[in-house]
């Protein structure tokens, strides 16, 4: 197994327990450069991206670059390996939608010159790449919509509503709720999101379509806040602070396709996962 990464955004320590498997190496390095790989590659997973509005926003061209040229050359290793490749594309391809639950035949409403466009724009084309690559020779390509994961080694500073809320928590600082905290989204626990990626890349057959991987229950970022709060018996107050520009009123996905083509539905139940989270974060302090 090798794993390369240039950690713009992540932490050598969230690798420490992979690095007891056998044959795993870890190469710290930038994935939009040329990658030679000398042994036998079975499968290429392409994960690599800023994710937080946050973090794509003071790195926008890094972010279009990983997902263009960055994708190219993964796709070019897979190619070159006779290797399945892999693709996590995001629930962002559907921008602000105007068709809910989201399903994998939906377009999207994707503002391209708007504040998210380095990342909404870097997974359309990425996705767009992987397909051509598949067709034009002959890649066994998978594509799949990753919608609101969370848990554990999250980074405090991350940006994203659930570890900004948890940190805010359980420090008691006031939990800042963007705009009136009425837009949904969809969360999944991270366990069930790496099955769902899983089988989507075990699946013996090619998979044509992306596929949504996301969780079931719909909550609204206001409830999201005031549970995290109730769970981490905090007193911090809710701050509300202007909501950002093209900031999604709605986030849910179709499952439909990954439960009958995988089998697969998340399994953890969202407050089991929230508690989870908070104890992480509650006993690693230290940790960023």
């Amino acid at each position: 197994m090798i794993c390369v990464d240039n950690m713009l955004t992540g932490s050598p320590a969230n690798l420490e327990p992979s690095r007891s498997f056998e044959g795993f190496t870890l190469l710290e390095k930038d994935i939009t450069a040329p990658l030679r790989v000398e042994e036998p590659v079975d499968a290429v997973l392409h994960l690599a991206c800023p994710a937080s509005p946050m973090d794509y926003m003071k790195w926008p061209l890094e972010t279009l670059r990983v997902g263009s040229v960055g994708t190219q050359m993964a796709l070019d290793l897979a190619y070159e390996k006779g290797a399945r490749f892999l693709f996590t594309s995001s629930s962002e391809v559907y921008g602000d939608p105007l068709v809910h639950p989201q399903p994998e035949t939906y377009w999207g409403n994707v503002n391209p010159i708007g504040p998210r466009s380095s990342y909404d724009e870097s997974k359309r084309f990425s996705e767009a790449l992987t397909v051509a690559y598949r067709d034009s020779r002959g890649i066994d390509c998978r594509i799949a919509r990753i919608f609101n994961t969370f848990g554990p080694r999250m980074r405090r500073d991350d940006g994203r509503m659930i570890p900004t809320f948890i940190n805010q928590a359980i420090t008691q600082q006031p939990m800042t709720v963007a705009g009136d905290g009425k837009q949904t989204r969809t969360l999944c626990y991270v366990s069930d999101t790496v099955e769902g990626i899983m089988r989507l890349l075990d699946h013996p057959e090619r998979v044509l379509s992306p596929v949504n991987i996301g969780g079931r229950r719909e909550m609204n970022v206001l409830e999201t806040a005031e549970t995290i709060k109730r769970f981490a018996n905090s007193s911090s107050p809710i701050k509300f602070i202007p909501r950002m520009q093209d900031d999604p009123q709605v986030r849910c996905p179709d499952l439909t396709l990954a439960g009958s083509i995988l089998g697969w539905a998340p399994r953890v139940r969202l407050e089991d996962g929230i508690r989870k989270t908070i104890d992480w974060f509650s006993n690693s302090q230290t940790r960023v």
